[in-house]
């Protein structure tokens, strides 16, 4: 898979685009609250698309259940999909997870995840939307 054409949108453009859970996820880098996500417990076959643009993110056969409340995946659905940023935020220091298409923030990257990678992938389930397989 090629890198994603880049998409860049206004703030406003956003704003019409989203829902405003949405938005503040995806675009002032939020996170929804653990355990809450429609997608946590998904267990179909398919692929995981960026909620803002649908840029292929994760496939469902990385996914597994970290206990962490938010959908986890052990790879990103190409290494172009996504795009890993440093994140100072709170205090911490953690690796952001964001869309390489639109840049919407879908999460954070962890090194506890399971094997082959040792990643996990926590996303927030509004960040994404499922495309079921036919």
């Amino acid at each position: 898979m090629s890198k994603p054409e880049k998409i860049d949108l206004t703030d406003a453009d956003w704003s019409e685009k989203l829902t405003p859970e949405q938005y503040h996820v995806l675009r002032e880098k939020g996170t929804e609250r653990a355990f809450t996500g429609q997608l946590l417990n998904n267990k179909a076959d398919g692929i995981y698309e960026c909620a803002a643009c649908g840029n292929p993110l994760f496939k469902s056969d990385t996914k597994f259940d970290s206990g962490s409340g938010w959908p986890s995946f052990f790879e990103p659905y190409s290494k172009d999909s996504v795009v890993l940023k440093m994140d100072k935020s709170f205090g911490m220091v953690r690796t952001e997870v964001e869309c390489a298409r639109c840049g919407g923030h879908l999460g954070h990257v962890f090194h506890d995840g399971p094997q082959p990678t040792g990643e996990r992938y926590c996303m927030n389930s509004i960040s994404l939307n499922f495309k079921a397989e036919e």
